[in-house]
């Protein structure tokens, strides 16, 4: 990892450091009464997105998955996600590893590593974000990315889940990703580079089990859209989807 990336990481886990004896208390509660969160370890592992997706001339296989372990206030976490176009090699594919400490209810900061696999070149990343359940039960997953170069980038990720009937539940999905500088050796250009807009209809057969269908619209934006378009590759795709959500 490079010296910027190395240091955004140990700035990051000195911030945790220091949250951690501020960690989330209930105010005006006797010292002797005991903790609402008891030290106890578990886990999960969520395939939030598993899915084919159909465009015209772009199907492709794409994975959003994640997991924890460890106890309500601090927690490790694996998360991953790619996509691959049918007959070749992954677009895009990255894994992340982190650490997480409760600061509020329903709310954590997070901590750790990022690496793409593809494109190429392979990048490492140092991470810093916040992950957690807004108002009215919105999900929201934010992070800023340090390469090995020194570049920043940023995403964020919110997802609604709308519950028409007890088994049928409609999630609106948004995904923004932007640059703080021009990342040549992947094509992005600085400012807002991404963005994705999804609508996905599910029936959980079972709480962990629930496949789904839905729509799905990408699309480049600013400088990246043009690197893009001088490459021939496309700046927006609309793309029908299936898959099944599951967790464990």
């Amino acid at each position: 990892m490079s010296a910027p990336a190395a240091a955004c990481v140990l700035g990051a886990l000195a911030l945790l450091t220091v949250l951690d004896g501020a960690a989330y208390d209930p105010a005006g509660t006797p010292d002797d009464w005991p903790s609402p969160m008891p030290h106890m370890h578990y886990g999960m592992l969520l395939g939030d997105r598993l899915e084919t997706r159909f465009a015209d001339g772009a199907d492709a296989y794409v994975w959003d998955v994640q997991g924890w372990y460890g106890s309500g206030r601090q927690r490790a976490w694996m998360k991953s996600e790619g996509e691959r176009e049918m007959g070749s090699s992954p677009e895009s594919a990255e894994v992340q590893l982190l650490y997480s400490q409760l600061f509020a209810p329903f709310w954590d900061w997070q901590v750790g590593v990022r690496h793409d696999f593809s494109p190429n070149p392979e990048l490492t990343h140092a991470v810093i974000g916040v992950q957690g359940v807004a108002p009215y039960e919105f999900e929201l997953d934010s992070a800023l990315f340090v390469n090995e170069y020194g570049d920043v980038t940023a995403r964020i990720e919110a997802e609604y889940n709308l519950n028409i009937t007890q088994r049928l539940v409609l999630q609106p999905r948004v995904e923004l990703n932007a640059a703080f500088s021009d990342v040549g050796e992947v094509g992005l250009g600085s400012g807002l580079t991404a963005s994705e807009l999804g609508l996905r209809l599910r029936y959980q057969l079972a709480r962990e089990f629930a496949p789904y269908i839905g729509v799905s619209w990408e699309r480049l934006h600013g400088e990246t859209r043009d690197i893009a378009r001088r490459a021939g590759e496309r700046a927006s795709i609309t793309a029908f989807v299936a898959g099944v959500r599951l967790w464990f």
